[in-house]
């Protein structure tokens, strides 16, 4: 039973989500257990679940603790050695689960996987939160195999291989339950956006690796929650983002990079004014103002992570030891694959 891989959805206000996807992540996930845990729902999304799914186990964490510490609380009853935690938005395919147990198994030092992950809108594209994996640039924004900010690509089949990454989409996120929390798992500091690539970071530290495996392929509706027009999602990618910074790099490089960003994150700021979006460029403000004002929570957060070494960008895996935003804006490459040229 130790060797069983369970998936773990996140429910808060979520019924018709677990109306349209439940049924078929049960089916396609067989013989192997689906847990929902609820964010302290206010609609009728548990007895929803457990009216018409009893098979599935249902865990209340008792208030809404988003992301991080939803899923922090709801694995502690797990007894898996791997957990995938599943976005309550995501369509599955028969057998899916099956490529990530195997690779899990061939390689012990695998901490997190991540299917392959189209866009269920459009399922001929990659989707935005993680593609055919992630990876992050020498000023640490992330992007993907298949998706460079808001450019996606159609899937021919151009990343198919298995390889490491930097990060695993926390859409669709397989860990290995010991290397989760070996890494410190998820920050609740964070509350929404990015864990996973926080997540990764630490697990690459601890000396584990991040892989994807499209093999295993899913389709994520995307948005569910905060929709890519939500200036709340501006604010938490654009405060996480600095956060992870500083948790995970050296301290002069970590400051150096945060300088840096600022003067980036003004210019982004004033590209959303002249879109006609100035509430996405106060959400940019109030997120430094907010990363500024954490900064003594968020070292006491990094010193916390005991044996963990912090490591350059380079030393690491899915790495990008250039500039993504130079390449999109200067040179026009849209493509992941035309970084590595």
């Amino acid at each position: 039973m130790k060797e069983k891989i369970a998936v773990a959805i996140l429910n808060w206000n979520g019924k018709a989500l677990l109306e349209k996807y439940l049924p078929g992540v049960i089916e396609d996930s067989k013989p192997h257990p689906v847990y929902v845990i609820d964010n302290d729902s206010s609609d009728d999304s548990v007895a929803y679940v457990e009216t018409h799914f009893p098979e599935v186990k249902i865990i209340q964490t008792g208030e809404n603790l988003g992301y991080a510490g939803g899923y922090n609380e709801g694995l502690k009853p797990l007894k898996e050695k791997y957990a995938v935690l599943l976005n309550s938005d995501v369509r599955t395919t028969p057998g899916w689960l099956e490529p990530i147990m195997g690779h899990f198994e061939k390689y012990p030092n695998c901490g997190a996987v991540q299917p392959k992950i189209r866009w269920d809108r459009e399922p001929e594209k990659f989707e935005y939160a993680g593609a055919s994996g992630g990876f992050i640039d020498a000023l640490g924004y992330p992007f993907c195999r298949g998706r460079v900010l808001h450019e996606l690509e159609v899937d021919g089949g151009q990343y198919d291989d298995a390889r490491p990454v930097f990060w695993a989409t926390g859409a669709c996120l397989a860990v290995n339950m010991e290397a989760f929390e070996r890494a410190g798992k998820l920050d609740p500091m964070l509350f929404a956006h990015m864990e996973e690539i926080d997540l990764c970071w630490r697990m690459q530290r601890a000396g584990y690796e991040v892989w994807v495996e499209p093999k295993s392929e899913v389709y994520h509706l995307g948005g569910a929650t905060l929709n890519a027009d939500s200036p709340r999602k501006t604010y938490l990618n654009f405060r996480n983002n600095l956060i992870i910074l500083v948790k995970n790099l050296p301290q002069l490089r970590a400051m150096g990079i945060v300088f840096t960003r600022l003067i980036l994150d003004g210019i982004a700021g004033v590209k959303f004014v002249l879109e006609g979006k100035p509430k996405h460029t106060l959400a940019i403000l109030q997120a430094h103002f907010a990363f500024y004002g954490r900064f003594t929570k968020i070292q006491r957060t990094r010193m916390s992570y005991k044996g963990l070494p912090l490591l350059p960008l380079k030393k690491l895996k899915g790495t990008y030891v250039g500039s993504m935003v130079w390449q999109f804006y200067v040179r026009g490459h849209k493509h992941f694959s035309s970084f590595f040229k």
